[in-house]
């Protein structure tokens, strides 16, 4: 382990931590983030659920990300069972680690830390989406607990307060999903490390400028935020 890795690795380090301030509130250009104009969605969303007293349609959006985010966190488990075989095989990679050509091999305590911060990667995901499903769940029943549309237009007030509940509700479990997808994602660069530190590099920044364009230069966004008709 040399100057490189450690810098490496602290530059991973602070592009998580400076892509997880620019989608929770910051703005690049005056341009809020997909994420936010996502939360800002939902929000009509359960706004337009008071509307109507046969619900099929929001359970069934709420059952699809529940789904979801136990997809990716049984992922996050199998990510984690690969390294723990991978620090397994430590002999076998250092033989063929020796013999590769263009791969700056840091030996086998190198590897071996190495594998580790990736299993914390995924140990990281796989709570984030662990708690969101269940923040998913709660909010699910805080959902049922809604009026139907003749008690809700009784008790304005009331009504508002318990859709404010469910709303902030679903945007913590949403915030929670959105950081294990993140580290998913951020996985992707610290992979880079295991060829040489000057590929970690090059790769962290890649996903962080990537993730940056999805999130407020993206078509999807733009599709998000355009309020008129085609």
């Amino acid at each position: 382990m040399t100057f490189i890795d450690f810098f490496a690795l602290a530059l991973f380090l602070v592009l998580w931590v400076v892509f997880s301030w620019l989608t929770g509130g910051a703005k690049i250009l005056n341009r809020p983030s997909l994420t936010q104009a996502m939360a800002e969605r939902r929000r009509e969303w359960i706004h337009n659920s008071l509307t109507r007293d046969l619900k099929m349609i929001d359970t069934q959006i709420l059952a699809g990300l529940q789904n979801g985010t136990a997809f990716f966190a049984s992922t996050s488990i199998f990510a984690i069972g690969g390294c723990f075989a991978l620090l397994g095989a430590t002999e076998q990679v250092d033989t063929v680690f020796r013999d590769l050509p263009f791969i700056t091999y840091s030996g086998r305590s190198g590897f071996e830390f190495k594998v580790i911060g990736l299993t914390a990667i995924f140990g990281y995901a796989f709570f984030k989406f662990g708690w969101s499903y269940r923040l998913f769940n709660y909010c699910t029943i805080l959902f049922g607990t809604l009026p139907m549309t003749e008690n809700a237009k009784k008790n304005p007030p009331e009504t508002e307060r318990m859709a404010e509940r469910v709303i902030r509700m679903n945007i913590i479990a949403a915030k929670q999903f959105n950081a294990g997808l993140r580290a998913i994602f951020l996985s992707i660069g610290y992979l880079g490390w295991f060829v040489s530190p000057y590929v970690f590099v090059g790769t962290s920044l890649i996903i962080f400028f990537v993730l940056v364009r999805r999130q407020f230069f993206s078509d999807a966004r733009l599709a998000l935020m355009t309020d008129t008709a085609p």
